[in-house]
Order: structure tokens, then C-alpha cells, then sequence
């Protein structure tokens, strides 16, 4: 924090001892110039006072033409504890300028006109050279000089300190993290390793500054913020998070109504001004999460469902990043606990949403398959959870669960848990009303578990208890014929099949019948007849081959087997020796 010394003198002002309305000046002349400031009177001399303020040169001589010493300052920027610093400068008495007075002590000086004018060095000359060199330059010095101007806001405008001051701040914004001096300050929430991982790393993080601009009022924190978003230099998931830690800040939890006018103004303006944010460019990236609970505190303080017309529409887009207890949004009127219609609103708008733009062609959003299945079990999660309220008609229970299409319940155990605790938590349903209740429910798409617990549920119409234990018959029947498919085809991986070509087998089985043909077994295990010339060199083939096998040592074969070798021996010599 920067600091400027003026003067050199010791301070001599001293409150008087009878009442602590009376300020004097310890001096051996006698005063001669009284100056009153909201009630309180400075007991002064004119000469220091008059040879610095040019205002106070016209009212001490209309003082005089009316034969009185008293000046009165009306509606003087500061009060008694800026005038005070601005009567010492005039006496050259030593004072500190500091940025939690610089804007007051400006602006007084512009009120008593101590310009150069009436003498070199003035007072507005040296706060002037102050705030630009060293008060701008410096990040927290230019939060704290703008957070001091939402007490004098027409000095502050007219004298253009406010825009300076959010410049400075918008331009520190955008600056490199890698070049910023940055400490953790005590209300940044962060694990003590994470802390002590990005110390060391000397990592500086893009949103270091948001915590610092939680201390500025709301107006002049709207000011920074549409300004730093129209400089389009900052990331707009950094802005998103600025505003989540302004909100966080500032309003009220979602669980209790606010009943002190005075807050929920507060919070009205508030919560206005974050969602003109919002909407004002759609660079600005914001959680889900963050959006629902910024819903709830609107619901909670009374805001117009008008203007929080955008902020549905950006809630709708996100909505498979919601979770059921940020769903779960107190209802404005006392008939239901939770604000179900608007839940449905969103859910339409995600499904079907209507561009807003001129070109009406272009207004068709797709949704992935795995979104789409998101918010399936996101709203069947919340139909269970409002399904308690006994309130809660049966037409809008029906409504919002009919409003999610098919394709984003392939498993309908959300929805059977729902219907459930309804038909539980509202025992005096008619039997045309439960019946369009469980119309919900698609048994064929129960898992085994599911289907388990309802064929036991005594609050399901007996109709469907029949229609959940025949699909559990049907699909017991499918999984053993197809256990049965899975054994058979297991049973022909292990036949063995012999190859058509084998290089160890050179000759096909063979196979003698009682009418003497010959059949060829295949490699399928199929049988052929072979031709009459195939069977005889076949024959002559195996023979000679099982004489190799088994007769080329010499075994003690039958007399027939060996009269059979001579014969064909001879019958060998014979035809060699005709030829």
C-alpha cells in the first residue's frame, strides 16, 4: 500500500475539553475564522486557510458583508475527518494520504477549489501526481481507491476518478499470470498441498485476481465486469468463476427465505446484476451448478420470472451437467415443496429449444446419445426425490416423466424406483389414476432385479404384475435356449477336422464294404465311392504300402500270404520276360 506525506509541522488540533463539536488550533494568535462541517466547528485563521482555497475566500467575504466570522461548508465530501486533513495541508501541518482517503481528500479539494490557480503546489496538483503515479499503478491500491468512490459517487464521476480506477483494474486483468507478483490472500480455499505444489512451482493461476474484487459494491463490481468482458482478453471460464466467488460472497445460502426487506433488495439488485453479466456476452462460461443455485436464491428473494428468462434458457443447455439436489428448487407458491413446472421448462428447452435469434432455421439443438441418457437418470433421480411431496399432483408427475424421450431410458429402474415411492406416498390414488402412473413403466426394459422386487410390489396393479412375471418367463426361456445355442457351438469347436491336403497323409482313408466297393472318408468326414480303376490302384497301393509297414522283416505270416507274394512274384517274371 502506497503512501504520501504532506507537510512538515506538528499536528496542533486539539478537540475542545467542554464538547467534542469544537476543533481548535493551538497557536499564540487568536482565531479569527470559524468553519462549521456538519455540525462541527473548526476554530481557524483566515490567512492559511484564504491563501489556499479560493472558495473560502468568497464565503469568508460574504461572511464578512454580513458582519459574521462563521462559515458554513453544506454537504462537504468527507465530513469533518477530510476537512480536517485539508485545514492541516493550509497550515502545513504533517498528513497522510493513504488510498482509503485519496478519493475524499480529492474530492474536498476540488469542493474548497485549492487549485494552482491561487498558489503553486496545491493541494489538487499533489493528489493528483499521487493517485496517478502511484495509487493506479498498483492492483490493490486501485480496488481499494474504487471501492472508496461508491461513497462520493458524483465527485467521483464528474472528477472521471471512477473510470480511471476501473481501467487500471481491467488492464491488470488481462495481464500475463507469468508476470504477476501474486500471494495467496486468506480467502481462497485451497488444500494445503495444492497451496504448497503451486508456491513452490511459482505457478500463478488466471483467476488470481477474482478474490479481490468481491470487496467492491455491486454497481461498480457490474462496471468492472462488463468491462473486462468487452476487452474479450480474459477467458470466459475465468469470468464465470469470478462471478461464482462474487455470489458466493455475497448472498445468502439456498435453504432459508430471506425475510429482511433491506437484504432482499440487496440481493435483488445483486442477482439482476449477475445475470445481465451472464447474458451480456455468451463468451462468459458458467457451471451448471452455478446457475441453478443463483436460480434458487432469485426464487428465494422474489425476482421477476421474467428476468430470469435468460438464465433458464442457459440453465436448459447445460442441464446434463446438473445433479438432483441442484434440481431441487423451492417452489415460489406454498402448494409444492419444489418448483416441479419449472423443472419441466428446463427439460423442454433442452430438448426442444427455440432459437432466439431472427433466423429460426437454425433453432434445432442435438443432443448426443450419452447426454440424452444423462438427463434421463437425472430426472427420474428428482422424480424420486419429489415423488414424497403428497402436494404433488399426478398430471405433473406423469408430465415431466413423459417429457424425456425414449431413447434416454434404455433401463427403466430410475423410473419404477419413482413410481414406487408415489404410489407409496399417495395411498388415496384412484385406480385410473395409478394405472396412468404405471403407465410409465416399460416392464420389458426392468432389469432382472428390478423385475424381482415388482412382481412382489403389492401397490402395482395385478395387471402388470402378470405382465412383469410373463417377460420374466420369456426372457428365462430365451436365456436357456440360448445357453443351450452356446453349448452346441462350444461342442463343434472341438470336432476335428482333417485336411484336405496333409502332408503326412498321402493316401485317404479307406473303407471296404460287403459288396466289395470302396469309399473314400474326406476331410469333413463325408464318404464318396471311388472308380473301379481308382479301387485297383488303390488296392495294389495299400498292399504294397502294408507290406512295408509290416512285412519287410521276416514274420512268420500264414502259408496263404506267402503262396499270395510268389504268385505275384511270378506273375512279374513272366510279363518282364514277354516284353
Amino acid at each position: 500500500m502506497k503512501f504520501m506525506k504532506l507537510g512538515s509541522k506538528p499536528d496542533a488540533f486539539h478537540s475542545d475539553y467542554d464538547s467534542y463539536t469544537v476543533r481548535c488550533v493551538s497557536s499564540d494568535l487568536v482565531t479569527d475564522f470559524t468553519v462549521i462541517v456538519d455540525n462541527i466547528k473548526f476554530h481557524l485563521h483566515k490567512f492559511p486557510l484564504l491563501s489556499k482555497s479560493n472558495r473560502l475566500q468568497k464565503l469568508a467575504l460574504t461572511s464578512t458583508e454580513d458582519n459574521s466570522n462563521d462559515v458554513q461548508l453544506i454537504q462537504f465530501p468527507g465530513g469533518p475527518k477530510i476537512f480536517e486533513i485539508c485545514a492541516k495541508f493550509c497550515y502545513g501541518m504533517t498528513v497522510s494520504i493513504s488510498p482509503y482517503n485519496v478519493v475524499a481528500v480529492r474530492c474536498a479539494a476540488e469542493y474548497l477549489e485549492m487549485t494552482e490557480d491561487i498558489e503553486r503546489g496545491n493541494l489538487i496538483f499533489k493528489i493528483d501526481v499521487f493517485f496517478n503515479s502511484s495509487i493506479l499503478s498498483s492492483w490493490k491500491d486501485s480496488i481499494i481507491a474504487l471501492q472508496t468512490t461508491t461513497a462520493l459517487p458524483e465527485y467521483s464521476e464528474d472528477l472521471e476518478i471512477t473510470s480511471k480506477c476501473i481501467q487500471s483494474v481491467v488492464l491488470k486483468t488481462a495481464v500475463d499470470p507469468a508476470c504477476v507478483n501474486w500471494s495467496y490472500t486468506y480467502n481462497r480455499k485451497l488444500d494445503a498441498v495444492d497451496k504448497v505444489q503451486e508456491v513452490e512451482t511459482g505457478s500463478v493461476p488466471k483467476d488470481w485476481w477474482i478474490e479481490d474484487l468481491c470487496e467492491l459494491d455491486v454497481d461498480v463490481y457490474k462496471r468492472v465486469m462488463f468491462a473486462v468482458i468487452a476487452k474479450k482478453r480474459v477467458e470466459g471460464g475465468v469470468i464465470g468463476e469470478a462471478l461464482k466467488m462474487y455470489c458466493v460472497r455475497w448472498l445468502p445460502d439456498c435453504n432459508d427465505r430471506v425475510e429482511c426487506d433491506d437484504r432482499v433488495e440487496k440481493y435483488k439488485s445483486l442477482i439482476e446484476a449477475v445475470i445481465s453479466l451472464l447474458t451480456h456476452d455468451k463468451g462468459v462460461d458458467c457451471s451448471c451448478s452455478f446457475l441453478l443455485k443463483l436460480l434458487k436464491v432469485s426464487v428465494l428473494v422474489g425476482v421477476d420470472r421474467l428476468l430470469c428468462k435468460d438464465l433458464i434458457r442457459d440453465i436448459g443447455l447445460k442441464l446434463d451437467e446438473a445433479s438432483v439436489r441442484d434440481l431441487l428448487i423451492p417452489a415460489e407458491d406454498a402448494q409444492t415443496v419444489y418448483d416441479v413446472e419449472l423443472v419441466q421448462e428446463l427439460v423442454d428447452l433442452c430438448f426442444s429449444r427455440k432459437s432466439s435469434e431472427e433466423d429460426e432455421k437454425n433453432d434445432v439443438v442435438l443432443i448426443s446419445p450419452q447426454r440424452c441418457k444423462t438427463i434421463g437418470r437425472l430426472i427420474d433421480g428428482y422424480l424420486a426425490e419429489v415423488a414424497s411431496d403428497r402436494n404433488l399432483s399426478h398430471t405433473v408427475f406423469t408430465a415431466l416423466s413423459r417429457s424425456i424421450p425414449d431413447a434416454a431410458r434404455p433401463v427403466h429402474d430410475g423410473i419404477y424406483g419413482a413410481v414406487d415411492v408415489y404410489l407409496k406416498e399417495h395411498p388415496t390414488l384412484t385406480k385410473v389414476e395409478k394405472k396412468k402412473v404405471c403407465e410409465l413403466i416399460d416392464v420389458k426394459k426392468l432389469s432382472a432385479h428390478a423385475s424381482i422386487h415388482a412382481a412382489q410390489n403389492d401397490r402395482l396393479p395385478l395387471r402388470m404384475v402378470v405382465q412383469i412375471l410373463f417377460h420374466e418367463q420369456v426372457r428365462a426361456t430365451a436365456a436357456i435356449k440360448e445357453a443351450a445355442r452356446a453349448n452346441r457351438a462350444q461342442e463343434q469347436d472341438w470336432e476335428i477336422k482333417m485336411p484336405l491336403r496333409s502332408k503326412s497323409l498321402r493316401t485317404p482313408s479307406r473303407m471296404r464294404f460287403s459288396d466289395g466297393d470302396v469309399k473314400e472318408v474326406s476331410s469333413g468326414g463325408s464318404m464318396r465311392l471311388l472308380p473301379s480303376s481308382s479301387r485297383r490302384f488303390l488296392d495294389r497301393f495299400w498292399v504294397v504300402g502294408m507290406g512295408q509297414r509290416h512285412g519287410e522283416s521276416k514274420s512268420t505270416g500264414t502259408s496263404g500270404s506267402s503262396q499270395s507274394k510268389s504268385s505275384s512274384s511270378s506273375s512279374r517274371k513272366q510279363r518282364y520276360s514277354i516284353s
